[in-house]
């Protein structure tokens, strides 16, 4: 062969090598980007789910304010009861004893 020939051959074979490179630096490229896509999905999806527990956790302190402030609702509703209930039994004393004061004075209770 000649000088021309071999130059046209190592022309050609240094080509295909560097179409070869090409297409394999090409593929690494393209994994390294999707690689660095799954890990910026990655961490947004970190990002919301933190943030949606963060929200959580202030709704749940407070539920649990509103829910202490109904307890002490209610234990007062229970205590404001209690003492009605023993205004309820002095007052039916009192009548009963009453009944019978006048019922022992000679009349007829109402």
């Amino acid at each position: 062969m000649d000088a021309a020939t071999l130059g046209a051959v190592g022309t050609i074979a240094v080509g295909l090598a560097a179409a070869i490179g090409a297409l394999l630096g090409k593929r690494g490229e393209n994994r390294v980007a999707q690689s660095g896509a799954v890990l910026g999905g990655y961490s947004t999806l970190v990002d919301n789910l933190q943030e949606e527990r963060d929200k959580a956790k202030q709704s749940l302190a407070e539920t649990e304010v509103r829910l202490a402030a109904a307890y002490a609702e209610l234990a007062g509703e229970r205590a404001a009861k209690a003492e009605l209930l023993t205004q309820i039994s002095e007052l039916t004393a009192e009548r009963a004893r009453l009944h019978a004061r006048i019922a022992e004075l000679g009349g007829t209770p109402l």
